[in-house]
C-alpha cells in the first residue's frame, strides 16, 4: 500500500496567510503541490492558519510535518503590544537603555529626542556583582537584595523580567544564577537571559535584545501554544516547527523560551527558498525580491550562501535610531513598497508611493471594501497588468470604477489624466525598489551582471522584468507558486542553531589553537542542546565563520571558514580571504594586523527537508496555453498587445516571447517586448532580458 507523506509550511503575512501543501507518494516518487491563501487574522493569527488549511482541503490528521512561520513578534514590537517589563542588570549600569549609542541618524537636529526605552527607569533595577572582559568573577554575585526588588515588580504589575549583566558573553555564571533565583522566588514570571540569546559583546545591544524579547514572549508564547493546541485539537500528531530569522526552523518550545529569534521569520524563509532554488538551477549567485502586500524585501546570495548578521534594528529611519535586536537575521533591506501601497501628493506636487499600505483591509480601492486611495495594485490593474477579470485569481471581482475614481481624485491633483497617474505609481514604486535593490548589491561591491534576480511574492513576478532591466542582471527569475514562495522555502529548511562567542585573538603564534578551542567548546554546547531535544548527534553537521577586524577598528567582517581543525598554519589563508572580503565590501584593505574578536558556529540538522524531483521536458507549445490577448500598458515601453498565458498550462520545456502576461492564481508575471520565457523542469519561469 503506498503512503503518502504530507508537508505543509504556512506563513502569516501582514496582509494574507500563506499555505503549501507537498504531498508525496514514498512508492512512485510522484508528488503533488497544494497552494491556498486567506487572509490574515489579527490578533488570534492561529485562526488564520487554521483557515487557510481548511481552504486547501487539508486534514491536520494526515499531515506528517508542519512548519510555521509567523510575524506576531515583530507586530508585537511594532504596536506596542508587548506585556510590561523590568530589567535586571549590573549595579552602576542601570541606564544603559537609555544612554544607547551616540550616532544618531538626524545628527544635526538640535532638538533630537532619542527612541523611548521599553522599559521605563523605575522597572530598572541594579544587583552589586562584577565579570570583567576575560570572564574572571572580580565581585561576587549579591542576590540579597533579589527578594525586595521581586516583590516592588509584582506591585508594579510587570509581567517579564530581562537580565543582562556586564561581561555575561564571557561568563554567564551570574546571570543563570540570578534567572534560578528569580524563578524559584516567582515561578510565573517570564524570565529571558542576555546570554540566552547572544555571547557577542556590546551592553546596549545585548540588554535591548534582552528585553525585547522579554516584552513578546508571554505574547508569542501564548499563540504558538494555542496554535499547537488548535492543529493537535484537529489531530496533527505532531508539535510544528517554527521558523526562525536565520533561515533555520526550530523547535515550538526553544521559540517559545527566546520568541526574538522569529522576528523576521517570514522573510527569512523566503531568501533561503531562493538559495536553495538557485543551487537547483544551477544559478548560485542571486539578488532576491519578496515584493508582498505590504512591503518590499529584498537580499543578496552569493555562491548560495544567505547572509546572515547581527547588526539588525528595528524601527531606524532617517529621524530615529530604532532597537538593536542582537539575533541572527537574514541581511535584507525592507521598504514600505507593497501591492497595497499607497499613492499620495506632498505638498510640493511631488508623487510618491508607500511606506503607508491599505493593508487587508479595506485594501486596494479596487478591492470593492471602501478603500478610496489609490494603490500600486490599482495602477497595475488600470494599465492591464493585471486582469481585471481574474483579479485575486478569479476570487474577487475588481472595482474598476472605485479605481478609476482613486486614479482620477491622484492625477487631478498632479494635473494629470488617471493613465499617467497609473504610469507614474508603477515607475516610483520600481524605482524605489531599485534603490533597496542597490543597497545589497552595488553599494557593497557586487556587480550585478554576475547574478540572477530571482522575484516572488503576490507582486514579484508584475515587477521582475523592470527592475532586472535596471539592474542589468543576466536574467529573471519567477519560481513556480511563487506567490507563496516563502512558505515553500520554510519546507528547505534545515532545524538551525547559530551561536556567537566573544573571544578575542590577534591572528599571530598560538592563534590557530585558541580559535579551535573555542570552536570545540561551542561545538559541544551545540550537540548538547540538540541531543536533550532527541537529535541524534550524528546528524548534527557545523559551519564555521570567524568575525575579524584590523587591529583597534571598532567592527568586524564575517569570513567563512574551513571546517579543518585550525592550526597556526592556516592563519596566514585566513587573514588573505579577510583582506579581500574586506576590500570588496570597502575598496581598500590596510597593512595592519588581523585579529579575531569572535566566532559564528551554524549548527544544523535535517528534521523533514523537501527535496525536489525534475519533471521531463514537454513536446507540446506554449500555444497550447494561451488564454487569450489584450492591450497592456508596460509604463516605459507603451502600450502593446500581450498574449495572455494561463500559467497552470505551461509545462517544462515550453518557451515564447513577450510582449505576454502568465497569469496564475496567485502571481501575475508582466513579460515585456523583447524578453524571452523558458519553463524549466521545475516549472520555474526563466526570463532573458
Amino acid at each position: 500500500m503506498n503512503k503518502i507523506m504530507r508537508r505543509v509550511a504556512t506563513d502569516v503575512g501582514g496582509t494574507f496567510t500563506d499555505l503549501v501543501c507537498f504531498e508525496t507518494d514514498t512508492q512512485t516518487g510522484t508528488s503533488r503541490i497544494i497552494t491556498a491563501k486567506t487572509d490574515t487574522t489579527p490578533p488570534d493569527f492561529e485562526q488564520g492558519v487554521l483557515n487557510v488549511l481548511d481552504k486547501g482541503g487539508i486534514d491536520a490528521a494526515e499531515v506528517d510535518f508542519l512548519v510555521h512561520g509567523t510575524t506576531v513578534v515583530i507586530n508585537a514590537l511594532t504596536e506596542r503590544k508587548g506585556v510590561k517589563v523590568a530589567l535586571l542588570t549590573t549595579e552602576g549600569f542601570r541606564d544603559t537603555l537609555e544612554i544607547a549609542r551616540g550616532n544618531r541618524p538626524d545628527f544635526f537636529n538640535l532638538h533630537y529626542v532619542k527612541p523611548k526605552p521599553f522599559v521605563p527607569r523605575y522597572l530598572r533595577a541594579e544587583l552589586p556583582g562584577r565579570m570583567t572582559y576575560t570572564g574572571e568573577e572580580r565581585t561576587p554575585l549579591d542576590l540579597s537584595g533579589l527578594p525586595a526588588i521581586l516583590e516592588r515588580f509584582k506591585a508594579d504589575g510587570v509581567e517579564a523580567i530581562a537580565i543582562s549583566f556586564l561581561h555575561s558573553y564571557a561568563n554567564t555564571t551570574h546571570e543563570a544564577q540570578a534567572m534560578a533565583e528569580v524563578q524559584r522566588l516567582w515561578p510565573q514570571v517570564a524570565v529571558v537571559s542576555s546570554h540566552q540569546i547572544t555571547r557577542e559583546w556590546r551592553e546596549y545591544e545585548r540588554s535591548n535584545t534582552a528585553v525585547l524579547s522579554a516584552y513578546v514572549q508571554p505574547i508569542a508564547a501564548k499563540y504558538l501554544h494555542k496554535l499547537d493546541a488548535g492543529l493537535n485539537s484537529r489531530g496533527f500528531a505532531h508539535s510544528p516547527y517554527i521558523m526562525q530569522s536565520n533561515c533555520g526552523v526550530d523547535s515550538l518550545d526553544a521559540t517559545s523560551r527566546t520568541p526574538i529569534t522569529m522576528v523576521e521569520s517570514g522573510p527569512a524563509s523566503g531568501f533561503w527558498g531562493a538559495a536553495e532554488l538557485g543551487k537547483l538551477i544551477d544559478e548560485p549567485n542571486i539578488l532576491a525580491l519578496d515584493i508582498g502586500g505590504t512591503t518590499a524585501k529584498c537580499s543578496l546570495i552569493e555562491n548560495g550562501q544567505v547572509r546572515i548578521m547581527t547588526d539588525y534594528w528595528i524601527e531606524r529611519s532617517r529621524k530615529s535610531a530604532g532597537y538593536p535586536i542582537m539575533v541572527p537575521v537574514v541581511d535584507l533591506v525592507e521598504i514600505g513598497n507593497g501591492g497595497g501601497s499607497i499613492a499620495w501628493v506632498d505638498e510640493f506636487k511631488k508623487l510618491h508611493v508607500g511606506p503607508q499600505s491599505a493593508g487587508a483591509l479595506p485594501g486596494p480601492a479596487a478591492y470593492g471594501k471602501n478603500g478610496t486611495q489609490a494603490t500600486t495594485t490599482d495602477a497595475n490593474l488600470w494599465l492591464g497588468r493585471i486582469n481585471q477579470h481574474y483579479f485575486c485569481g478569479g476570487e474577487v471581482t475588481a472595482d474598476m470604477r472605485a479605481a478609476g475614481d482613486a486614479l482620477t481624485a491622484l492625477g487631478k491633483s498632479l494635473g494629470v489624466s488617471a493613465d499617467e497617474a497609473a504610469r507614474g505609481i508603477v515607475r516610483i514604486a520600481n524605482n524605489n525598489m531599485v534603490n533597496a535593490l542597490k543597497l545589497v548589491s552595488l553599494s557593497r561591491g557586487f556587480d550585478t551582471r554576475d547574478f540572477t534576480l530571482l522575484a516572488f511574492g503576490g507582486g514579484g513576478a508584475m515587477h521582475a522584468v523592470a527592475l532586472g532591466q535596471e539592474m542589468q542582471v543576466k536574467k529573471v527569475v519567477v519560481p513556480a507558486a511563487a506567490s507563496v514562495f516563502s512558505a515553500w522555502g520554510m519546507m528547505m529548511s534545515d532545524l538551525r542553531r547559530d551561536f556567537f562567542v566573544t573571544r578575542l585573538a590577534e591572528l599571530g603564534v598560538g592563534a590557530g589553537g585558541i580559535i579551535e578551542e573555542v570552536f570545540s567548546d561551542t561545538e559541544q554546547q551545540a550537540l548538547a542542546t540538540f541531543s536533550a531535544e532527541g537529535i541524534d548527534p550524528g546528524a548534527v553537521t557545523f559551519t564555521r565563520y570567524g568575525k575579524f577586524r584590523y587591529q583597534n577598528q571598532e567592527h568586524t567582517t564575517e569570513v567563512l571558514l574551513s571546517d579543518d581543525v585550525i592550526h597556526d598554519e592556516a592563519l596566514d589563508a585566513i587573514a588573505d580571504n579577510f583582506h579581500e572580503t574586506y576590500e570588496r565590501e570597502f575598496t581598500y584593505r590596510l597593512n595592519a594586523p588581523v585579529e579575531l574578536v569572535g566566532i559564528h558556529l551554524v549548527a544544523t540538522a535535517e528534521v523533514g527537508k523537501l527535496e525536489m524531483t525534475p519533471e521531463p521536458l514537454s513536446d507540446s507549445p506554449a500555444a497550447v496555453a494561451i488564454k487569450g490577448q489584450r492591450k497592456v500598458d508596460y509604463a516605459l515601453e507603451g502600450v502593446h498587445v500581450a498574449t495572455i498565458y494561463d500559467g497552470g498550462m505551461l509545462q517544462p520545456g515550453m518557451s515564447f516571447s513577450g510582449p505576454a502576461i502568465i497569469e496564475d492564481t496567485g502571481t501575475t508575471t508582466v513579460i515585456h517586448p523583447g524578453n524571452s520565457v523558458e519553463v524549466d523542469a521545475y516549472r520555474n519561469i526563466h526570463i532573458s532580458l
